[in-house]
């Protein structure tokens, strides 16, 4: 096990996949049958190197699209793929959908780049001619009201099956690698959805006070994400640390140490120092308990935020959250402080996708090199540092009660998205997505992580797109340039999804 194995396993996301005909076509055309049977298969064999695939295998009729339908349905599959191998009715398809629910792609593949138009034969034609029914599916779904979204592109064979008379090696071309791209970002993006519909948050505390825009109703938040949210109390955690060992203590500094590097005094800040060694120890025994409390709930998300009375034994234990709830976080499962709720789901999507997600919101602005510093006080997404994160005691936590340790980092340098989830006037849940890059620039040496980012506009014209859009203030950091997958996982759990170019 290494420092970043997660505590709890993204889920695999369930994959139905079927291709259609038209069965008139099977005695006319001796082997075509067969032949788009193996690309299916073919298709099902790539798909599988990032979900669970189910695949029914080839529907040509309505009566067997109705079979299909109830066959994914025992499957209970998160997408479905069509695969358009030849023509075929549409209503051989319709069925199927109008039966099983879950969302749809139809796969317009060609498997090849040009028909080798003086030696073909009818039959020949049509295993190639996948687009030909794709406009009447369309049609007739938008008229029955069932969503769908379209793949072009060829499909990606790196050989040639003895019956085409053409060539079908098309695995390196461009319209291919597009293809299958995109293939693999809904596929990805529905293991958010099924992960999320099985998770538990934890929801530790209240939410800062007066920071209007993270209040959420819950009921709200799970019908339309599907998470379970899990009321816990300080009196819980207070409880698991008087559980804690020293030899569990021990073993989270050797955690702490292997991941951070503990700082100096800061050269600016009279506040953030060198952490004591009692500031380390409590840190250290905060977060083992804060790790038993996730495995006794059994949590994959956590937000919090506890004011307390000063000189409490609360606000002593709440002030050593930071270095464990970023542990957590490099670990699967996320921790969003100050209570917002809507930016754990946001960290938690981007962890489920692979991309990190780390608690930020807007720091300040350099005008000079036209960046935005994003970060916070903490917890930072360690798995996607830029070298290893420094620990620095803080003196006073600003706006909040307690001192303890702190993490200043930055997110590595690249391409970078955030992830915002707010919360509409309508009680709608909606997601908004901005590429950018993470630049080396410099940061100050506060103790808060902070990493600047240079969005493909001016800062001020950034800002007032992003502003317009009402977001909750904080967001989710990932690294890669990520908003065609993050629209793909709106697509899936229909929430609306606005990404700032």
């Amino acid at each position: 096990m290494t420092l970043l194995t997660p505590i709890k396993p993204v889920r695999k996301p369930r994959i139905g996949l079927y291709s259609v005909g038209l069965r008139a076509y099977w005695e006319q055309f001796p082997g075509l049958r067969e032949r788009l049977e193996q690309y299916g298969v073919f298709i099902e064999q790539k798909i599988a190197q990032w979900g669970e695939v189910f695949n029914y295998g080839l529907v040509d009729t309505e009566s067997e699209g109705r079979q299909a339908g109830e066959w994914l349905n025992t499957q209970n599959v998160d997408l479905v793929f069509c695969h358009a191998a030849t023509y075929s009715t549409s209503s051989t398809v319709l069925p199927v959908h109008q039966i099983n629910k879950a969302p749809v792609v139809f796969l317009n593949l060609q498997p090849t780049e040009r028909m080798n138009y003086d030696g073909s034969t009818t039959g020949e034609w049509l295993a190639h001619c996948g687009a030909c029914p794709v406009p009447e599916f369309a049609n007739a779904f938008n008229r029955a009201g069932i969503p769908f979204k379209v793949v072009n592109g060829l499909l990606g064979l790196d050989y040639t099956p003895d019956i085409s008379l053409t060539n079908e090696v098309t695995n390196e071309r461009k319209e291919a690698k597009r293809a299958w791209l995109e293939i693999e970002q809904w596929v990805r993006a529905a293991a958010v959805p099924r992960t999320l519909r099985h998770s538990r948050f934890g929801f530790l505390g209240n939410t800062y006070n007066g920071m209007l825009d993270m209040y959420s109703d819950f009921t709200m938040i799970q019908a339309q994400t599907g998470i379970h949210i899990d009321v816990l109390e300080m009196c819980d955690l207070d409880r698991m640390l008087r559980e804690v060992t020293p030899q569990e203590t021990k073993q989270k500094l050797d955690e702490v140490l292997a991941m951070f590097q503990l700082s100096g005094d800061s050269p600016s800040d009279p506040i953030a120092r060198k952490p004591t060694e009692e500031q380390l120890e409590w840190s250290c025994r905060v977060a083992a308990a804060q790790e038993k409390l996730v495995r006794e709930y059994d949590l994959d998300a956590l937000t919090y935020y506890y004011h307390g009375a000063p000189g409490g034994e609360y606000e002593k234990l709440q002030g050593g959250f930071i270095v464990g709830h970023s542990l957590l976080t490099a670990r699967g499962i996320p921790c969003s402080g100050e209570g917002d709720l809507k930016t754990a789901i946001a960290m938690k999507i981007c962890d489920i996708l692979g991309t990190g997600g780390s608690f930020s919101e807007i720091v300040v602005v350099d005008y000079v090199d036209e960046t935005i510093l994003l970060g916070h006080d903490g917890p930072f997404h360690i798995a996607i540092s830029e070298g290893k994160p420094i620990l620095r005691g803080m003196g006073l936590y600003h706006g909040k009660q307690g001192t303890g340790v702190s993490v200043e980092a930055k997110v590595r340098t690249g391409p970078i998205t955030t992830l915002n989830l707010t919360q509409t006037g309508d009680g709608k849940l909606k997601l908004i997505s901005s590429e950018a890059e993470s630049t080396n620039g410099p940061i100050m040496r506060i103790g808060n992580t902070q990493t600047p980012v240079k969005f493909r506009q001016h800062p001020d014209d950034y800002m007032s797109r992003w502003f317009a859009e009402a977001p909750t203030h904080h967001c989710a950091m990932s690294i890669g340039h990520n908003a065609s997958l993050f629209s793909k996982v709106g697509e899936l759990m229909r929430i609306k999804h606005v990404e700032l170019v």
